[in-house]
């Protein structure tokens, strides 16, 4: 909105002109996330208390984790909110990827907002049944999937081809496989978040570290030189997501500090499914599905145990881990909760450090 409103002025005034790029918008969006996350967090918090909208904590977690039943929960709400004013304000809002991108991150925190309800309504770890959720995620994904593929203003930039990272010469083609492809790639990103949001901080700090680096790689993706240089897909438009990033960034931080140990406030399955689908659809855009398992390599650790531990139970009756998802192994194993989130950040850190290298290694 302001890019509109105050780049057609850069002839009167030519400091407007820095509004043209993408890097400035980037920068102001973060920080503009970051305030309004400051001012609305401690009413939400409040808020949240009178209305006495209390995390119910599950009886077989870590016993430590009994004394945070009640601390506010839904806190997804501030960072939705904290990303949407900052993209519509400093994004090209005529880029139809933002659009899809906000679209998905919306419909996503609407589900995970019915969820958190019912859990609240009832009193119990229970809101939508997994047909209900899993239905509803992939309905999402599906349209966000057809409008990839069919809108006319990006339908140019739509190809069923997969890139790999370190494999600069093989391509596969999944032809009319993409799309139900790249829908299990949003609705696995989403849930994958969800399954990291367990401790005091660990899901928003492992978010910001995949939304700083997606930051970077929508920029390259659509700036056709340095897309060029890294021999990586060049998806012309996508470098204004680089703004969302931005915002998501910004948002992160700002409820990071309400979030850390001891948490104020929970995001809840409105964040952290929102988060996730808007991490996975930006990997889809900017045609870096695969590269997704490295971005959100602490997300895939945390999916891949609750699966290996079920699949576990389920074939020979026994536990691989004493927990799952992860985090919960390694606290029952005797590591403090804050222990766990720094341990798990770093490595976060490392696999974005990874993800980035690969640009170059192909």
């Amino acid at each position: 909105m302001l890019y509109h409103l105050l780049y057609p002025l850069r002839d009167v005034i030519s400091g407007f002109n820095v509004f043209r790029y993408i890097t400035f918008r980037s920068a102001f969006a973060a920080l503009t996330a970051l305030l309004i996350s400051f001012i609305l967090g401690p009413w939400l918090i409040e808020r949240m208390k009178y209305i006495k909208l209390g995390q119910f904590i599950r009886e077989e977690g870590p016993k430590s984790h009994q004394m945070k039943a009640g601390t506010p929960t839904m806190g997804g709400i501030l960072i939705n909110i904290a990303i949407l004013i900052p993209t519509i304000l400093w994004a090209d809002i005529r880029n139809p990827y933002i659009w899809i991108v906000l679209f998905v991150t919306f419909a996503y925190g609407a589900i995970g907002f019915v969820d958190d309800y019912r859990k609240l309504a009832k009193k119990r770890n229970l809101g939508l049944t997994a047909k209900e959720k899993f239905s509803m995620q992939f309905g999402v994904a599906l349209l966000a999937g057809l409008a990839i593929a069919y809108l006319p203003s990006i339908h140019n930039n739509y190809s069923t081809t997969l890139t790999f990272p370190f494999l600069k010469n093989f391509v596969l083609d999944l032809g009319f496989l993409y799309i139900p492809f790249i829908m299990v790639i949003m609705v696995g990103a989403s849930n994958a978040v969800n399954l990291t949001d367990g401790l005091d901080g660990l899901a928003i700090g492992s978010t910001l570290v995949a939304a700083v680096t997606y930051t970077i790689l929508t920029y390259a993706a659509g700036h056709f030189r340095i897309a060029d240089y890294l021999r990586i897909a060049w998806v012309p438009q996508t470098s204004e997501l680089a703004v969302f990033c931005g915002a998501m960034v910004g948002a992160s931080l700002g409820f990071l500090w309400f979030n850390a140990h001891p948490a104020e406030i929970f995001m809840g399955d409105v964040g952290s499914l929102a988060l996730g689908g808007a991490i996975g659809c930006l990997a889809v855009m900017i045609k870096q599905e695969i590269l997704l398992v490295f971005v959100g390599g602490l997300f895939v650790l945390e999916a891949l145990s609750v699966i290996l531990q079920v699949a576990s139970f389920k074939l020979t009756g026994r536990r691989i881990f004493k927990m799952s998802p992860l985090h919960h192994h390694f606290e029952l194993s005797g590591w403090k909760e804050t222990k766990v989130v720094v341990r798990f950040w770093i490595i976060a850190i490392m696999f974005a450090m990874i993800s980035l290298a690969t640009l170059k290694l192909r």
